[in-house]
């Protein structure tokens, strides 16, 4: 009889931090979709990049591309403007 009890109390202590956790909205953007790939990619070729991937690092866009010999990490926020370029020599 306690097995079921204490399982309840957990799921019931577990409910509002997944919903607390869920409704923070700094992260939404943060989800990569093939369309926001596309995007990335479409505005860093027509930059002159070479993009090779494309993924997320601490919030932000990270794209991996060549340009002029160089390889670079180019850093987006959510408005997919760019706000960090790295070599990545």
């Amino acid at each position: 009889m306690l097995k079921p009890l204490t399982l309840a109390a957990c799921m019931a202590l577990a409910a509002p931090i997944s919903v607390q956790a869920s409704s923070d909205d700094s992260y939404d953007y943060a989800r990569l979709t093939p369309e926001t790939k596309a995007q990335i990619r479409a505005q860093l070729t027509e930059k002159g990049y070479e993009v090779r991937k494309i993924k997320m690092d601490d919030g932000y866009y990270e794209a991996y591309a060549l340009k002029d010999g160089a390889r670079l990490e180019i850093y987006l926020d959510k408005d997919l403007k760019i706000v960090k370029t790295k070599s990545d020599d």
